[in-house]
């Protein structure tokens, strides 16, 4: 049995604790989370200084940004030392480096001819370094968008600035800024908790403020938003549509959440969806709701910002009201737009300029519409298909001119979807109106690609045209710069040529343009480098001879990718270098050694072995009719006699001719791996 010495109990000492909170009138919710974390930035230094950088809190919220950090209680003494002027320098010039260190002639001694300063730093207060250090770094703070205000107009923030507590261990710091001193009071709800209350610590802090109607957390606020939502949509059979955007902003809106739920009336849920619920997110911030089939349903979430006396009934129904009026306006919109079909609506795009030097939006229409019509026809051989692609191709951005996306231009694509499904003439409404509606996909990296011929045929051309027409004008992206997205144009073509699987002459589609072909061959690097895959492998392949079918790239990418992780694959590889190695090498002596056939005298049976090997085998046909599992197992094969030549042959034999053939024979090795890969461009 062990036991523990006894004796006194170790002290435990807590360290103080600095609080700072910036109290002020409403910060916009898109700038919140960027203010606390710059509020770290600026006072990173002060709580370093002070040991507390491993215990640093922050907290923001719709009035304000505040933070709570663990601190020394006073710096670590320290000592200054500083090279001064030559000993042998006129009387000025040290008198400056004295004055400039605060320093007299006690403190400075001579070595290697020149002053040198030494003085012992005493401790410095915690109270002290935050008096002296926090305001120079409050004013350095950087608002996306600040407000000058005050008497001398000289300070900036991003609202008028009205409180600001600075605590250490409970006791007030009186730092200035702008007009404002630090106290020791903050502010709870403005409508439901009015007037100041005394603050001692974080901690009791976010209790005042809870117990004034105010959740400091924004994770806090966040989850009661969620559980409050869910609970509502759950009592009536339904769900709360996902919308990680919204929750965040409606997050960054509410100080002491509740989730209210209020009916949309019956007479416009034959709106699209897209368009009623944009109307709800984009002027309402309310939240769609799905039944249980994952239709929508004709209720609307919110979140209140006050607890009501009446449940929140009142609140509920001057949303609806409110909701009405707005649905009312996009009901008009759309029933106007529908009495046009789109084709007669194609002049206005006439006067739309697209760009200076490329042209209006109707020109390029017509380009999107040629284009479309090309792909459709390569991708299914079928006159009917590229006619519609062509159609589709030409209607796409007509919904540009329409009452409803000059409302909601996030609808676009959208909605000339909708008119060519609703008002279709001479073509098929359903085909022709989800290729318009697809065309712009995908947005982002996770938004799904368009399928179906017509559809990916559209969305093709229109970024190809994009490109292509940038390119032409000498508009392409630098460095970090992409003003026109070209870098997402491309990314697109990629995904929907490589999810849709199909078989595309890129280079043909790009007019055979060297540089944009190589423009989107190094995005797709960027896209196989962020999935963590082999780019370089890309570039083995590519070094092999150009090929513009994406998708046959890959494949031949990912076989080379299985066949490298076998180790069959990666003795071959290791084999290829050294032959490569001495190829390399002995070239420089010789000249070029370039593969052989039909060898008379290799010397050993290991060798001849080799050259037999390679002789069986046919990587080329198997390659070219896209056989790459035969490819790679022909390659395994030669994994053993490869590994036996090297084992059991000197390359530079002393006798000439054996040297010529041996170096001959390691040049056809390299020669047949070259045809399916560069493997000199493989990494690792």
């Amino acid at each position: 049995m062990i036991a523990l010495a006894s004796g006194p109990k170790a002290k435990v000492c807590r360290m103080p604790e600095f609080f700072l909170e910036l109290f002020s009138e409403e910060i916009p919710a898109r700038m919140q989370a960027g203010a606390a974390q710059e509020l770290i930035r600026q006072t990173n230094l002060l709580i370093a200084q002070l040991g507390g950088t491993d215990t640093t809190t922050t907290f923001f919220g719709p009035r304000r940004i505040a933070l709570g950090a663990e601190v020394a209680a006073a710096t670590q003494a320290g000592k200054l030392e500083a090279r001064g002027p030559r000993a042998s320098a006129p009387e000025a010039a040290l008198a400056g480096f004295l004055k400039k260190h605060g320093a007299d002639l006690a403190d400075i001694v001579v070595e290697d001819g020149y002053y040198l300063l030494r003085r012992a730093l005493p401790p410095v207060s915690a109270g002290q370094l935050i008096r002296d250090l926090l305001p120079a770094a409050l004013q350095r703070f950087s608002w996306p968008k600040s407000m000058r205000w005050g008497q001398s107009g000289d300070f900036t923030w991003v609202r008028p600035l009205r409180r600001i507590v600075c605590l250490l261990d409970g006791v007030v710091i009186p730092i200035q800024l702008g007009p404002v001193t630090a106290a020791g009071e903050s502010e709870g709800h403005r409508f439901l908790a009015r007037g100041p209350f005394a603050v001692h610590s974080v901690t009791d802090w976010q209790e005042k403020l809870e117990q004034h109607y105010v959740i400091a957390d924004a994770d806090d606020r966040l989850r009661k938003i969620v559980d409050g939502l869910n609970a509502k949509a759950g009592a009536l059979g339904l769900t709360i549509a996902e919308d990680d955007d919204l929750l965040d902003e409606v997050t960054g809106l509410v100080e002491w959440p509740v989730a209210l739920i209020g009916k949309i009336g019956a007479q416009f849920m034959d709106l699209p969806p897209e368009v009623r619920e944009l109307s709800m997110k984009v002027n309402q911030k309310y939240f769609a709701l799905r039944d249980a089939a994952g239709k929508p349903a004709p209720y609307f979430a919110f979140v209140s910002n006050i607890e009501a006396a009446d449940g929140g009934a009142t609140v509920i129904a001057g949303n609806e009201r409110v909701l009405r009026a707005r649905l009312s306006d996009a009901r008009h919109f759309w029933d106007l737009d529908l009495k046009t079909p789109l084709d007669a609506l194609l002049p206005k795009l006439d006067k739309i300029t697209f760009h200076a030097k490329i042209g209006t939006q109707r020109q390029r229409t017509e380009r999107i519409a040629n284009l479309a019509a090309r792909i459709a026809l390569w991708l299914s051989k079928d006159t009917l298909v590229s006619a519609q692609a062509e159609t589709a191709g030409r209607l796409a951005k007509v919904d540009l001119v329409t009452g409803m996306v000059g409302e909601f231009p996030e609808l676009q694509g959208i909605m000339g979807g909708y008119y060519a499904e609703r008002n279709p003439r001479g073509y098929d409404g359903r085909i022709v109106g989800q290729a318009i509606r697809t065309h712009y996909q995908p947005k982002g990296p996770n938004d799904a690609v368009p399928t179906g011929t017509v559809a990916v045929s559209v969305a093709l051309a229109d970024k190809l045209d994009t490109l292509k027409e940038f390119f032409r004008i000498g508009e392409k992206p630098t460095g970090s710069g992409d003003p026109y997205a070209l870098r997402r144009a491309a990314l697109g073509v990629i995904r929907i040529i490589l999810e849709n699987q199909l078989a595309l002459p890129l280079w043909h589609f790009l007019d055979e343009d060297r540089e944009l072909f190589d423009f989107i061959i190094e995005r797709l690097r960027v896209k196989l480098r962020g999935e963590g895959q082999r780019f370089d492998i890309l570039d083995a392949i590519l070094g092999a001879g150009s090929d513009d079918d994406l998708v046959r790239l890959m494949q031949r990418v990912n076989a080379v990718t299985e066949f490298l992780a076998t180790p069959d694959g990666t003795n071959l590889l290791a084999a290829y270098r050294r032959a490569a190695n001495i190829l390399r090498i002995e070239d420089t002596k010789d000249g070029p050694h370039l593969a052989a056939e039909g060898f008379r005298d290799l010397g050993s049976p290991q060798a001849d072995e080799l050259a037999q090997a390679l002789s069986r085998t046919d990587v080329k046909s198997d390659y070219e009719a896209g056989n790459y599992a035969l490819v790679m197992t022909s390659l395994a094969q030669l994994r053993a006699p490869v590994d036996a030549f090297f084992d059991n042959v000197t390359v530079n034999d002393p006798m000439p001719e054996l040297r010529r053939n041996h170096l001959q024979l390691l040049a056809k090795l390299r020669k047949t791996m070259h045809l399916i890969a560069d493997f000199s461009k493989i990494e690792g």
